[in-house]
């Protein structure tokens, strides 16, 4: 089952790892939304500057550290996902309190192991 995932601070630096997440999840065959401070495009997928009112968003998995996630959490809880991902170095207690609030689930994990092991 495919799973459309916002990648939050996305980059076009191959060597970062939202890059390759988002490699990763297309090539899982997933839906592939993506935000960044830089427009461009990886592996077909357009990296948008501006926040988009996606619909039916399943995981939002972040890139960004706890400090430039702050001016998001109302946009990312406006999107009513049914989980989102807390990569290495993105850990929030605050932003957790919030999506717990919220009744969002989230993880604390890494969106490229989840889906090496398949329990993405």
């Amino acid at each position: 089952m495919t799973k459309r995932t916002l990648v939050i601070g996305a980059s076009l630096k191959p060597e970062r790892y939202s890059n390759i997440a988002i490699k990763r999840l297309r090539r899982y065959q997933h839906d592939v939304k993506a935000f960044g401070l830089k427009s461009g495009e990886v592996e077909g997928v357009p990296i948008d500057t501006e926040l988009m009112p996606y619909q039916d968003i399943h995981t939002v998995t972040l890139y960004l550290n706890p400090q430039r996630q702050k001016p998001y959490y109302d946009y990312i809880v406006g999107l009513n996902p049914k989980r989102v991902i807390f990569n290495p170095g993105t850990e929030n207690s605050e932003f957790y309190n919030v999506l717990e609030q919220q009744n969002i689930p989230y993880e604390v994990a890494c969106t490229l192991v989840l889906l090496a092991t398949d329990q993405y």
